[in-house]
């Protein structure tokens, strides 16, 4: 009697999970299954919880021909982010592509302290405020979807990323209260109007650590928005100075920096002519490192 012919296994949606999750754990990835998730729900056009529902369903040929490729650019170190052309961020959808940095989890805690201070200032007045280095324009946005009465203006040096925020600006329907500009830091900023709060997410990386980070980083994300320079503090330095030209008096500087230079970025502030030192901070991640500097400017004599 003749055997009948053996069945291929089919590949499922569960099936490619599996066998991507274990490709990119081979390739060394600490998020394999969410990678493997995020693609495989971008190539079906779906959410990614919708996938736990159809592990038993074969995707169509498009499906699995888009899902293919998108593997082989992750597993020769493409971000996930830039493959899907967005990231999540203090829940909010934001485009991004190699044009900006990725955001990450690690700048929400500037977004909190910014807020909770913005929030002790407030006396009845639109809050100014200014975001240095947008990017995609997630610190701008986060803050003016969590503070209606804000109205923010977003710096950036560069055209193409200032583009990209142009395009979540509108579509988290902000254009009337996120404002736009190109130049240097604070540059773009009229000195005549002072602002209440300046936030920045700067270029904080030393050379050294710049050289040491993963070929993923490097090799995609834009050198400019990481590397400040030989020691990391050099941009910071730049902001704490401007700054103090463009704060009203009890305004705030915020920023994301590397726990690194947390501790040299405090006495900087601290010892910066303008700065009350008793309005000087570190606020730590998740992981208990120094994450976020804020620094108050001298409040005028009287003001609490």
């Amino acid at each position: 009697m003749t055997k009948p012919p053996q069945q291929t296994e089919a590949w499922t949606i569960l099936r490619l999970l599996t066998w991507t999750t274990d490709f990119f754990k081979s390739r060394g990835s600490d998020s394999a299954r969410l990678d493997a998730e995020v693609l495989l729900a971008e190539a079906r056009g779906c959410q990614r919880i919708e996938l736990y529902t159809a592990f038993d369903t074969e995707p169509d040929e498009r499906t699995r021909v888009a899902f293919r490729e998108m593997v082989r650019r992750r597993a020769e170190g493409t971000p996930v982010a830039y493959l899907v052309g967005y990231k999540e961020f203090y829940s909010l959808k934001l485009r991004v592509n190699e044009n900006v940095l990725i955001p990450r989890p690690d700048t929400e805690h500037l977004v909190i302290k910014a807020l909770d201070l913005a929030k002790g200032m407030l006396q009845g007045q639109p809050l100014r405020v200014v975001d240095v280095g947008t990017g995609s324009g997630a610190i701008a946005i986060a803050v003016a979807k969590n503070l209606p009465h804000a109205k923010v203006l977003a710096i950036d040096n560069s055209a193409a990323a200032l583009e990209i925020a142009r395009y979540n600006v509108k579509q988290h329907d902000l254009t009337t209260r996120v404002i736009l500009k190109q130049g240097d830091l604070l540059q773009p900023l009229c000195q005549t109007d002072p602002v209440d709060l300046i936030c920045s997410n700067p270029p904080y990386v030393s050379q050294a650590e710049y050289d040491a980070l993963p070929a993923e980083v490097r090799d995609h994300e834009p050198q400019t928005a990481l590397l400040a320079g030989a020691t990391g503090t050099e941009v910071i330095e730049r902001l704490l100075a401007e700054a103090l030209q463009h704060l009203k008096p009890g305004g705030y500087l915020v920023l994301e920096l590397s726990p690194m230079i947390a501790d040299r970025c405090m006495d900087l502030a601290k010892s910066t002519t303008g700065i009350d030192p008793q309005r000087v901070g570190l606020v730590k991640d998740l992981a208990g490192l120094k994450r976020v500097l804020f620094a108050g400017k001298a409040p005028d004599p009287g003001q609490s």
